[in-house]
């Protein structure tokens, strides 16, 4: 066979043998600085990462279900979504090492849509949870997961919004939601978002139906105020009014006679009886204005405001009925 002729610069014919290999060059030298930051964080929190099956309902109404979650603590406590675990009577979880172990709630809160379950499996990797404040816009992070049942999956982004406002499967809000375009899909629920040092950041929950690249997880700052609390008490305590609430706007007059500076409040539209509400006086067509001085204008200010801190504690409300402004006092008690 005649060796094919190519060229060079200067356009004298040459034979490919007479060319150099070019020189072997190995993987990682072919691998940026991305490329080498998910590895690295991946490397560093994969092994924590586990898939969590459950079976919930009873009878024929049985039904399974799997998510994610992450380990954080070497004694088997782990980190994932209220949703994945909710009202489950069987909670299985399959380890990185490929074993496959029983589970036990140790405490869950709709609120945030996170939970705590444990396993006795030994010394187990565990992954370092982060700071969550610190994350800015345009910083990259990686989910990872069990979409869809493909163990172990990897996907990165950036974080898209930090401090949005995102609602919980129970209703109330959840504040300070990460947003990010690492692709999530269901089974991801649960599992961990991190940043490129391989620290969780936040825990996956949510996808936007029908849209694509709109994720959110819950910041992990906040999940580990709720681990925290479900560990020693199983439960996560807030405050209550027992209002039942509509967000309503403020007629213009009495804006201007009352000199308000907003122009919604929240309509009392019930009361629960024997509630702190009814105790305080409040009645049905009340607009709730403020509460311990600061403006409410709307029913999630409201839930914003009732804090744990808050139980038991006189807070001093200020309403509109009807044409009237009044101060009424409030003791807020603990939600059930």
């Amino acid at each position: 066979m005649n060796p094919t002729l190519v060229h060079d610069e200067e356009n004298v014919p040459v034979t490919s043998e007479s060319v150099p290999a070019a020189p072997a060059v190995p993987d990682a030298g072919l691998m940026d600085a991305y490329s080498r930051a998910v590895i690295g964080a991946v490397g560093k929190v994969g092994p924590a990462v586990v898939h969590i099956f459950v079976r919930s309902g009873q009878g024929q109404r049985s039904r399974g279900g799997s998510g994610s979650g992450v380990i954080f603590t070497p004694d088997g406590f782990i980190l994932t979504n209220s949703h994945v675990v909710h009202d489950a009577w069987q909670i299985r979880v399959a380890l990185s090492d490929g074993r496959e172990v029983g589970g036990r709630l140790i405490g869950e809160d709709p609120h945030t849509d996170l939970a705590v379950i444990r396993v006795d499996a030994g010394t187990l990797a565990s992954a370092e949870l982060g700071d969550s404040a610190a994350l800015v816009p345009g910083q990259l992070v990686i989910a990872i997961g069990n979409p869809l049942g493909c163990q172990a999956t990897v996907t990165a982004g950036v974080v898209s919004a930090v401090g949005r406002t995102f609602r919980s499967q129970s209703g109330r809000l959840i504040d300070n939601v990460i947003q990010t375009d690492a692709a999530l899909n269901p089974g991801n629920s649960g599992g961990p978002l991190v940043d490129s040092s391989g620290r969780v950041v936040g825990i996956n929950t949510a996808v936007i139906a029908m849209a694509q690249g709109l994720c959110f997880a819950v910041p992990v700052n906040t999940a580990k105020s709720v681990a925290s609390q479900l560990m020693t008490q199983g439960k996560v305590s807030r405050s209550y009014v027992g209002v039942m609430g509509q967000n309503v706007p403020i007629p213009r007059k009495l804006i201007r006679f009352w000199k308000l500076e907003q122009n919604t409040g929240v309509l009392v539209a019930g009361l629960e009886e024997g509630s702190p509400a009814e105790k305080a006086g409040l009645e049905e067509g009340d607009v709730i204005l403020a509460a311990a001085g600061v403006g409410v204008k709307d029913v999630d200010g409201l839930h914003r405001l009732l804090t744990a801190e808050r139980i038991g504690v006189k807070t001093e409300l200020i309403v509109l009925r009807r044409y009237e402004r009044l101060e009424l006092e409030i003791v807020p008690g603990e939600a059930r």
